[in-house]
């Protein structure tokens, strides 16, 4: 073990003792020592019961032999952060929390790691950390929050909201109706109730193998959620005298299950960064963009709910969540690849016991699929010559070819003011740049203008591209992810007002209606604007961040 080289005697009675004087017996000491990385806090909804869980995932440690450790890393909330400068700081926090778990493991020099979260940048944070430290690792997530009541056809949540506040603008519900709303779109603490970033990376972590069966989509307040919990903690054990550690299980192989599960259901957009970022820290010879590329032309999509529809992650975990995905797409999967339960991806499958009656409506065949190619998709064309990223499982098919005259603004605040302000009509295609990893920095979601749209009755009329991101709940047609991004000199930059743009989100390309010439022209007169920040942690991140094509990860 490990932890064995810095706790034998004499040599290391030091490093005894301070274990001691927390309470350690030699007992303790003699096991493997598991730590429990958890980033529970009051802050964010999806990390609230994260103190009730590790408790359980302790008793499991227990039971399993070994000896449970625990230590704390920080998770913000993208909800709180959205649509001020807050927002600047969330995909930035994803390097901060993969570094802090890579120096308390290696400072202590833990056997294994279970690691609890359950949102946006914290889950590919720490499954970033398992890659990089390959050390026995297990990701219990908190669990999705309940389903509010009923607004606009469907069970409420956070984002009905902000569509609220566009319809509240436009006159069609009165400040009664929409202070009702804010009372009761989030009856639970848990991860947001669609399926965003949070739930999406909970589904490819338990799609890789890095979650155990049905560990994804159990509620939080879900009795299951602890059970999980507990089961996690002696699975972690088992891995520890088997010897199976991160790497084992994230391989190509697995990356290719979880892109094939994102494609399936329509994931969020953001994964393709996530995801990115996870194969190197592995140390994978995979090109995760050219994977999705490929495999969102053979994939049909098996599952639909919010935002491509009226369902949300109760009623998917209800139909069987990703333990069915999986069944379902298994023809298309790599089913001898290791899971954290010790059991191949296909003895999973086999193994799984169901609650509750399946839902065709929710989760379908690969014979009977909502549609044929997956649900996200890259782009590339003379506006984003690396990549563009889209989400087609997610937009009207009135919309998967679209082309209309750009309206261009450098920052989010900018568009925002002018959606709300009735300056984006039918046809237009709102352009916001400089809002990419460097130019954010940080790569802001354009979560807000998107929903306002939809609000003002213009979420099917107009389009949205962009070098920052997108919520994995926005919906309508977008693009997002435009690399190189504006603050690089990508052509993005040199977009005007009343330029003509064509989307075509199946075929995959993204056009500016510009000449080359004309093109090479404004690049050649385009000057590099001022960095937003120069200091704290954002001006290192603005300098180091790669592009969003490559994970907008740090490098060395």
């Amino acid at each position: 073990m490990r932890s064995e080289k810095i706790l034998n005697r004499p040599d290391y009675s030091f490093n005894r003792s301070v274990f001691k004087s927390m309470g350690y017996s030699d007992d303790d000491l003699s096991r493997p020592i598991v730590g429990i990385v958890n980033s529970w806090n009051t802050l964010v909804p999806g990390h609230f019961n994260l103190k009730e869980i590790s408790e359980y995932v302790k008793r499991g440690i227990y039971r399993g032999g070994c000896t449970a450790a625990e230590f704390g890393v920080i998770a913000a909330c993208d909800g709180t952060a959205q649509g001020h400068k807050g927002m600047h700081y969330i995909l930035p926090s994803r390097e901060l929390i993969a570094n802090d778990i890579e120096t308390m493991v290696e400072a202590h020099q833990l056997d294994a790691i279970v690691l609890l979260g359950s949102c946006d940048k914290i889950v590919p944070a720490m499954l970033m950390a398992a890659a990089r430290l390959d050390i026995p690792a297990i990701l219990v997530p908190g669990g999705p929050m309940l389903g509010g009541a009923e607004f606009g056809g469907r069970k409420s949540d956070l984002t009905s909201v902000s569509e609220g506040l566009g319809m509240l603008k436009a006159g069609t519900i009165n400040e009664q109706e929409y202070a009702l709303l804010e009372e009761s779109c989030c009856p639970s603490c848990g991860s947001c109730a669609f399926l965003g970033t949070a739930n999406t990376m909970c589904c490819l972590s338990e799609a890789m193998g890095m979650t155990l069966p049905g560990g994804a989509l159990a509620p939080a307040p879900h009795p299951d959620r602890l059970r999980i919990a507990q089961d996690t903690g002696i699975a972690v054990c088992q891995m520890i005298k088997e010897g199976i550690t991160a790497r084992d299980i994230i391989t190509e192989k697995s990356m290719e299950n979880a892109i094939r599960v994102c494609l399936g259901i329509s994931g969020s957009t953001n994964a393709v960064l996530h995801l990115t970022a996870i194969a190197y820290e592995a140390e994978l010879e995979v090109d995760v963009l050219d994977m999705f590329d490929k495999l969102s032309r053979k994939t049909p999509q098996v599952a639909k709910v919010n935002p491509a529809a009226k369902w949300d992650m109760e009623d998917f975990w209800m139909a069987g969540g990703i333990p069915k995905v999986l069944e379902e797409m298994q023809p298309l999967l790599n089913g001898d690849a290791l899971t954290c339960s010790g059991s191949s991806l296909a003895e999973n499958i086999i193994n799984y016991q169901y609650k509750f009656p399946h839902n065709t409506e929710i989760i379908s065949s690969l014979d009977k699929p909502f549609g044929f190619t997956g649900g996200v998709s890259v782009l590339r064309g003379n506006l984003a010559p690396d990549s563009g990223i889209s989400k087609p499982g997610a937009i009207d098919a009135s919309l998967h070819n679209f082309t209309g005259t750009a309206k261009v603004f450098n920052s989010e605040e900018e568009a925002e003011e002018a959606i709300l302000g009735n300056k984006i009509k039918a046809g237009d295609i709102v352009v916001i740049r400089y809002e990419g990893p460097k130019g954010g920095p940080g790569m802001r979601e354009m979560y807000k203008a998107m929903k306002y749209l939809y609000g003002l009755g213009l979420g099917e009329k107009t389009a949205l591209v962009t070098d920052g991101r997108f919520s994995g709940t926005n919906n309508g047609c977008f693009v997002g992810h435009v690399s190189p991004e504006a603050a690089e000199g990508g052509p993005i930059a040199i977009v005007k007002n009343g330029d003509k743009i064509s989307i075509d989100v199946i075929e995959g390309s993204l056009h500016l209606h510009v000449s080359d010439e004309e093109i090479q022209q404004r690049l050649a007169d385009w000057q590099r604007p001022k960095p937003k920040f120069t200091r704290g942690y954002l001006g290192i991140y603005s300098k180091m961040a790669s592009s969003a094509a490559e994970g907008a990860i740090i490098r060395p």
